[in-house]
């Protein structure tokens, strides 16, 4: 077969879908050399996410108004047999079959959580979507629950497939953690936040459970936001400075990729306190570099951590305080979960994912 996998978005945005889309390129090139594939790059983009595979470049922008016309007529000449569209969208007529990737439905959970652009985007053309694609990868039981609740999508049309972690989060000697502590100005604790800047990461909840936990306990160890500035982030600056927080908050922002294991791997928990996932890579590369998850009970997080660290209510943030008091104050229970986390993270694997993408791509020979 001539498969086309669309990798345009990894040269607009870095984040989960850019993540899953190299991912998925450079498992697939371990495990397939029976069948042939291009890589759909924007013209734009320097470095090649592919070493095996070809590579095209294409002019059509992503989340353009008319991108779904202009990506099938670039497409033509390609004479794919199936196109994957890791986000979400597929253009009108690309290959002979489309399929997606819907990683989550929060455009539709929580819309006054996008963009306008965002908003258009996706909600506009969702329905179309799922309706058009021939099959779709879900990143987890929750997403393709929704999938079927919220769109109609029959189950049988639907296939789940856990993410993967790399290699690269790992446990690491201390020597090079005491580097990366200097490199970052990290103190010697301290709980730790990794996402995008925005509202759908319920990072003000977060914000009043830590000003719950420091009125408690004043000495308790800083937060640190690492990440990057998404929408609204102006406003979450201003509840910062009116919440008198900002003496505690350490912002690292733009986290290079080899420092990022080091950050997981010395903080005392992750928190992820999201209103809504599709899966939560962050939650899964905190386990396995050895360090607590405290979660949201909500959408696919659980059946990311299983019954490693805490779950906790996004909606109350004194839940979200109580969990942080925990891991702060009970090393033995942290030493319990850590180790179960570790177990846990081994479990997930990118070479798994690429597993299931092919066995459905091969249905369609």
């Amino acid at each position: 077969m001539h498969i086309g996998i669309d990798a345009r978005l990894n040269y607009y945005r870095v984040g989960g879908i850019s993540t899953y889309t190299h991912r998925i390129i450079q498992a697939l090139e371990a495990i397939d050399t029976e069948d042939q594939y291009t890589i759909f790059h924007s013209r734009k983009a320097g470095a090649s996410l592919t070493q095996a595979f070809q590579r095209a470049n294409l002019w059509t922008p992503c989340h353009h108004r008319l991108e779904r016309i202009t990506l099938s007529v670039e497409l033509l000449r390609y004479r794919l047999d199936i196109l994957h569209s890791p986000d979400f969208i597929p253009p009108l007529r690309g290959a002979k079959y489309h399929i997606i990737t819907v990683h989550d439905l929060n455009f539709l959970h929580y819309p006054q959580f996008l963009t306008p652009e965002s908003f258009r985007y996706y909600n506009g053309q969702i329905k179309q979507a799922v309706t058009q694609a021939d099959h779709i990868f879900a990143d987890s039981e929750a997403t393709k629950q929704d999938i079927i609740d919220m769109l109609n999508v029959p189950a049988e049309k639907i296939t789940t497939h856990k993410l993967g972690v790399d290699e690269h989060f790992r446990p690491l000697p201390a020597e090079i953690l005491e580097q990366h502590r200097a490199t970052l100005n990290l103190p010697p604790e301290y709980f730790l936040f990794v996402g995008t800047f925005e509202p759908r990461k319920n990072i003000v909840g977060l914000l009043e459970a830590y000003q719950q936990l420091i009125a408690e306990f004043p000495d308790a160890p800083p937060l640190v936001l690492a990440g990057n500035r998404g929408w609204n982030f102006d406003e979450m600056m201003t509840r910062v400075v009116a919440m008198d927080l900002s003496s505690h908050i350490l912002w690292r922002e733009s986290i290079a990729y080899d420092a990022l294991p080091a950050l997981y791997n010395m903080a005392i928990a992750l928190i992820t306190p999201s209103f809504y996932e599709g899966f939560g890579l962050p939650a899964l590369e905190a386990m396995a570099c050895g360090t607590v998850p405290i979660v949201s009970n909500r959408s696919s997080l659980p059946e990311v951590v299983g019954d490693v660290g805490l779950q906790i209510n996004p909606d109350d943030p004194t839940t979200i305080a109580n969990a942080m008091r925990q891991a702060m104050s009970d090393s033995q229970w942290r030493a319990t979960m850590q180790q179960a986390g570790l177990r846990r993270a081994r479990q997930f694997t990118w070479s798994q994912t690429a597993q299931v993408i092919l066995s459905v791509y091969r249905q369609f020979k």
